[in-house]
């Protein structure tokens, strides 16, 4: 008898605790959080894995709509336009399956004030959330980018995208998204990586194996270093130089390991050894066997850049001159409707082109005696905003506020330049493109930003910020590419930046190095 009484206490130990679990999954969700933007709110709280969650919005806190279900911590609830005047919203986030009209129902309610929406107030919404990719998103044991939210290769981290995430990272400290010291702790495991992981005559592999802290293959002979990602995670390395030199001891400490990191690039030895080409690539097991020259007009500018301002392994202009500008689709000269465009192949090619050098490298006022880059990179965008506007392919949604063309995911063909006037482009738009190049074209990149967020943003926008691309000519729930890739993400928070304020400029041009190189390639820079 006394077992029997031990047993069936013990059976109602274990079916008390499963009706207190079942009761204690019935009281989440915990802190429950409302913070409104220009034309959604989002929703956090405290969460169990996989318990479905229904949320609820009222204009009364009487009549509650519902907006949608999710299993996570979060959701982003779009309201669609902005509002006219200042407006309470009322949310309930209830466990699935119970009644919004229940009495128990207020107890996970909320409220958020939804203020009329700025041009200013949409940036920065979109700068924070990009931003989020290199710090919430950002590996947390090496602080480094993730190649992508999707990867299907494992943990992979990406140096290119890297560079442009210490930049945004800098501008988000400067935002106060999060504190100056959290940014320096990331930039801090960042260097710490790079000074320990392999490298090769100074430069970095394209990707690395987080996991294993090795290089990562980003195609079969492409195993080591890789001279134009390099360039790209020194131009935000060298930013966060000049961001910190001021600071405390330990933030100069940093800046001496980034120094140390800048002085040891062989830029020169990927000239093979000869004065009219610089190379992309080098491996110890290859060598140089792809044997891709670095030539232009393109998104490597800064890399020679970079070469010939080296204090230690610096190239020569010749190679400068024999390479990147010796090349088939360095000058143009044609007009695409009516706009003249001095460098670079047909219609510019995709619009990264304009983007990553000059994340950091200041286009304002330098020119040489090809072109004034402004003006060169300002017409590029426009002949992309003509282009839509044309549409001589009749793809469906394209126009003067929904244009950007450039390489991206594709719910087609997977990853695609989008080159104008060619079978690439299939209707696919990039967002980065139109954002990123709000520095050049101000009025019709806001036009385009506010076309993404307020028309598509409840398909288009999510937990980073805007997905990779999406294609308005597919069928209902295959538009878009639900994926961010950092060396898109990255130009959107750095230019965003560079258009309120100049600060990644400023501090990019701030490193006497890059005026002696740009000087040295035949540069000139009125600033």
């Amino acid at each position: 008898m006394h077992k029997k009484i031990i047993i069936l206490s013990f059976l109602f130990l274990i079916f008390g605790s499963c009706i207190a679990e079942k009761q204690s999954n019935y009281v989440v969700p915990a802190e429950l959080k409302a913070k409104a933007y220009p034309a959604h709110t989002e929703l956090n709280w405290q969460n169990r894995t996989g318990f479905m969650y229904e949320i609820y919005r009222s204009a009364d806190g009487k009549q509650f709509e519902k907006s949608g279900e999710t299993s996570s911590d979060n959701f982003l609830d779009f309201f669609g336009k902005p509002v006219e005047k200042e407006t309470v919203y009322f949310y309930r986030v209830v466990p699935k399956g119970l009644d919004v009209k229940n009495n128990d129902a207020h107890k996970f309610e909320t409220t958020v004030n939804v203020k009329p929406a700025t041009d200013e107030e949409l940036l920065d919404m979109t700068q924070r959330y990009t931003t989020r990719y290199f710090y919430d998103f950002a590996q947390p044991q090496l602080g480094l980018a993730r190649e992508r939210s999707n990867d299907v290769n494992g943990d992979i981290i990406t140096t290119g995208g890297t560079g442009f995430g210490i930049m945004a990272l800098v501008a988000g400290a400067e935002r106060k998204y999060f504190s100056r010291n959290d940014a320096y702790k990331t930039i801090e495991k960042i260097v710490i990586f790079l000074e320990k992981t392999e490298r090769f005559h100074g430069a970095w592999a394209h990707w690395y194996n987080a996991v294993t802290g090795k290089a990562f293959s980003f195609s079969q002979y492409d195993d080591g270093g890789d001279l134009v990602e390099t360039a790209f995670l020194t131009e935000g390395l060298l930013t966060a130089r000049e961001y910190f030199r001021t600071g405390n001891a330990e933030e100069k400490t940093l800046v001496s390991r980034i120094t140390k990191l800048w002085e040891t690039i062989e830029w020169n030895w990927y000239t093979q050894g000869t004065p009219d080409g610089l190379y992309w690539h080098w491996s110890k097991n290859y060598g140089f066997k792809i044997n891709h020259r670095i030539t232009g007009f393109d998104e490597t500018m800064i890399t020679y850049v970079l070469a010939a301002s080296s204090p230690t392994y610096p190239i020569e202009r010749s190679v400068y001159e024999k390479c990147y500008k010796n090349s088939t689709y360095y000058l143009n000269g044609k007009s695409y409707y009516g706009i003249k465009l001095d460098l670079g192949m047909e219609y510019g090619g995709p619009l990264f082109f304009t983007h990553y050098s000059f994340l950091g490298l200041n286009p304002n006022g330098l020119s040489d005696n090809t072109t004034n880059y402004f003006e060169r990179n300002r017409a590029h965008a426009q002949i992309q905003i003509a282009y839509a506007k044309d549409n001589p392919r009749t793809q469906k949604g394209y126009g003067a506020n929904c244009w950007g063309f450039t390489s991206s995911d594709d719910p087609i063909n997977g990853y695609s330049s989008h080159d104008l006037n060619t079978v690439d482009d299939n209707g696919t738009i990039s967002p980065t493109a139109a954002i990123s190049s709000i520095v050049y074209t101000p009025k019709e990149s806001m036009e385009a930003l506010k076309h993404f967020y307020y028309d598509k943003g409840k398909v288009l926008f999510g937990k980073y910020g805007f997905y990779d691309a999406y294609n308005e000519g597919m069928v209902e729930g295959q538009q878009v590419v639900h994926s961010y890739l950092a060396i898109d993400q990255g130009p959107i928070a750095v230019m965003i930046e560079n258009y309120r304020s100049g600060l990644l400029w400023k501090l990019f041009m701030s490193n006497p190095e890059i005026h002696q190189g740009l000087e040295k390639l035949g540069f000139r820079n009125s600033n």
